[in-house]
């Protein structure tokens, strides 16, 4: 009898256990979209496909300062995210994964971490082994001059300085291949 109490109590409890983390990973799915509340600054434009980005200067979490056009020339993909971020996290791998495999073949990127200190962001580039530069916004500053509505939020410029693609939102690995392809040859 002890032995079917204690069966029936473990197939209970994992049937619990199973309930809860469903019902948190349907709270918590959004498309691959984690929305923000960022104020855009007034009188700017929002990015569309075929403009100029807004220009933008920042600092990177080891106090070096990065600007939008030390990429002018170059195939450019910015990303827009956070290590608060669930979406952001769940492509982190693929998307440094995407970046060694074609950065060989002159692929840029540079990401912008909205809201967090620069501690934060450096502590999770290190744990999620990113290469890439990041610029830290924690006072929103370039996201509300790009109208952020949701993160992650890529946007690929090709070498004219022209926006080509933009996506809000988690990005397969595919998804990110095609990506890649329409600002590289």
């Amino acid at each position: 009898m002890a032995g079917r109490l204690q069966t029936v109590l473990v197939l209970a409890v994992t049937a619990i256990a199973i309930g809860a983390v469903s019902w948190y990973v349907g709270q918590s799915s959004n498309d691959g979209i984690t929305s923000v509340d960022i104020r855009a600054a007034s009188g700017i434009t929002p990015p569309a496909v075929g403009r100029a980005p807004t220009p933008f200067t920042g600092v990177d979490y080891n106090g070096t300062t990065i600007s939008l056009s030390d990429y002018a020339g170059k195939p450019l993909w910015l990303n827009f995210g956070a290590s608060w971020c669930r979406d952001c996290r769940a492509e982190a791998t693929d998307f440094e994964a995407t970046y060694e495999k074609y950065r060989p073949k002159g692929l840029n990127v540079l990401a912008v971490f909205i809201s967090e200190p620069a501690s934060d962001v450096k502590a999770y580039a290190g744990r999620a082994g990113l290469t890439f530069p990041i610029v830290v916004d924690p006072g929103d500053k370039i996201a509300s001059a790009y109208s952020l509505v949701g993160i992650p939020m890529h946007l690929l410029i090709g070498r004219d300085g022209l926006i080509k693609m933009i996506k809000i939102g988690a990005l397969s690995p595919d998804d990110m291949e095609k990506a890649v392809a329409t600002i590289l040859p």
